[in-house]
C-alpha cells in the first residue's frame, strides 16, 4: 500500500511539472506570437519560422536525451532540463532582436526534450514496474489541463504585462516549481531502484511481423500525427479568429484540455483492455474527422466547439498511445532511447508545421489549409492501421505474411 501511495505522489508531482512544462514551453507560444512579431518588427510568419527551426533542433537532440534518461535516470535528466527550460525562457524574455529570440526558441525546444512527455514516460517505465502503462494514462490525465490553464492564463497576463515579462514569469515557474519537484522525483527514483526486483509475471507478449519495420512505421505515424497536431495547436486560436469566431476562439480552443481529460477518463474506464495498436488507430481517425468538421461548419460556433472536442479527444488518446504503444510492443529495455527516436521523427516533421500552415493560411486561406491537414491525418490512419495489422497478442491469428522467425517482444 505504501508503494501505491508513493507512486501516486510521484505521478501527481510529474503531472504538475508537465502542466507547467507544456503550458510555458508549448501552448503559450500561439498567444504570444502576434505581439512578438509586432515588437520585433517582423511578419508573424517569421516568428513561426523560428519555432519551426527550434522544433527541428529539439528533434535532433531527442535520441540523445532519451539515451541519457536510460543511462542516468529520467529524474536526473528532468532536473537538469528544468534549469535549461528556465534559462531558455529567460533568454526569450530578454530578447530585443530577432536573432536573440530565435536563439531563445531553439533553447526552449532543446530543454523540452529533457522535461516533457518522452522523458516523463521513461521515468514512469523506470519507477512504476508492471504499472507503467496505467501510470502513463494517469499522468496524461493530469497533464491534459495544460492548454485549458495556459491559453486563458497567457491571454489574461497579456492584459497587464508584455510578452517579455510573461516569458520571465514562466521562467520563474520552471525554476521555482518544476526544479524542486524534479529533484524530489530523482530521489524517489533512487529509492525505487533500491527495492527488490519485481517477480510478477510479464503480461501477454505481442507477436510482431518484422519488428524493425514496425518501429519505422511507428515513428512515421507519430511524425504525421505530430505534424497535424503542431500545425493545428500552434495556429488554433488565430485560425479560429480568421474563420470568423473572433475573440470566442480562445474559449473554444480552451475546450481542448477538458476533451483531452475526458478521453483519458473514458480510456481508464472502458479502454484498459483495448490493445495500444487499436487505440492508435482510433486516435488517428479523430484528426481528419475534427478538421473536416471545422472546414465544413465554419464560422459556426457549434461546429468549432465540436471540432475542439473531437480534436481534443484524439489528442488526449495520442498522448497515451505515444508512451504505451512502444512500451507494449518493445518493452522497457531501451525505452528512453526509443522514445527519443520517436521524438526526433515527430519533431522533425512537426518543425515544418507552424511555418507551413502560416504560409498556407496566407496563400490559400484557412479552409483549404484544413483539408490539407485532414489528408495528412488520413495518411496517419493508414500507417497505424498497418502497425495494428502487424502486431498481435499471443493467441491471436497473425497475418499470413508472418514467418516462423518473427520476433516476439515481451513487455518489461
Amino acid at each position: 500500500m505504501a508503494d501505491t501511495h508513493s507512486n501516486a505522489g510521484a505521478i501527481w508531482a510529474l503531472g504538475m511539472t508537465q502542466i507547467i512544462g507544456y503550458g510555458t514551453l508549448y501552448y503559450s507560444f500561439s498567444i504570444l506570437a502576434p505581439g512578438i512579431a509586432i515588437d520585433l518588427g517582423v511578419a508573424v510568419e517569421w516568428i513561426y519560422g523560428c519555432i519551426s527551426l527550434a522544433l527541428l533542433a529539439g528533434g535532433l537532440i531527442s535520441p540523445w536525451a532519451g539515451g541519457l534518461a536510460d543511462r542516468l535516470g529520467a529524474g536526473r535528466v528532468m532536473s537538469a532540463g528544468s534549469i535549461g527550460a528556465a534559462a531558455a525562457l529567460a533568454v526569450c524574455g530578454l530578447a530585443s532582436s530577432t536573432t536573440a529570440f530565435l536563439a531563445g526558441m531553439v533553447l526552449v525546444e532543446l530543454a523540452s526534450a529533457f522535461v516533457l512527455y518522452s522523458t516523463a514516460f521513461a521515468f514512469l517505465a523506470q519507477t512504476t514496474g508492471t504499472r507503467a502503462q496505467p501510470s502513463i494514462t494517469y499522468l496524461t490525465l493530469i497533464a491534459g489541463f495544460a492548454s485549458t490553464i495556459f491559453w486563458p492564463l497567457t491571454t489574461w497576463l497579456l492584459q497587464t504585462m508584455d510578452w517579455q515579462q510573461v516569458y520571465l514569469l514562466f521562467a520563474g515557474l520552471n525554476l521555482v516549481v518544476c526544479l524542486p519537484l524534479h529533484l524530489w522525483l530523482s530521489r524517489f527514483a533512487r529509492i525505487v531502484a533500491a527495492r527488490p526486483i519485481e517477480t510478477v509475471a510479464a503480461k501477454t507478449p505481442m507477436i510482431v511481423d518484422n519488428g524493425d519495420l514496425v518501429f519505422i512505421l511507428i515513428v512515421l505515424g507519430f511524425s504525421l500525427a505530430g505534424f497535424v497536431s503542431a500545425a493545428t495547436l500552434f495556429h488554433m486560436v488565430p485560425m479560429l479568429g480568421v474563420l470568423g469566431l473572433g475573440t470566442v476562439g480562445v474559449w473554444v480552443a480552451s475546450l481542448l484540455g477538458p476533451a483531452q481529460v475526458a478521453s483519458r477518463l473514458i480510456n481508464m474506464g472502458f479502454g484498459q483492455d483495448l490493445p495500444a495498436t487499436v487505440l492508435a488507430v482510433v486516435s488517428a481517425i479523430t484528426m481528419p474527422l475534427a478538421l473536416g468538421t471545422l472546414a465544413l461548419s465554419a464560422p459556426s460556433t457549434a461546429g468549432a466547439i465540436l471540432f475542439a472536442i473531437i480534436f481534443g479527444l484524439g489528442s488526449g488518446l495520442f498522448s497515451i498511445v505515444s508512451g504505451t504503444l512502444p512500451l507494449a510492443i518493445f518493452g522497457k529495455a531501451g525505452f528512453g532511447k526509443r522514445m527519443g527516436w520517436i521524438g526526433m521523427g515527430r519533431l522533425g516533421l512537426s518543425s515544418l508545421a507552424p511555418f507551413a500552415l502560416s504560409v498556407a493560411l496566407g496563400a490559400i486561406g484557412p479552409k483549404p489549409s484544413l483539408w490539407i491537414l485532414a489528408v495528412a491525418g488520413l495518411m496517419c490512419v493508414a500507417v497505424f492501421g498497418d502497425v495494428w495489422r502487424r502486431c498481435r497478442p499471443i493467441g491471436q491469428k497473425v497475418a499470413a505474411v508472418n514467418q516462423p522467425t518473427d520476433a516476439v517482444h515481451r513487455q518489461g
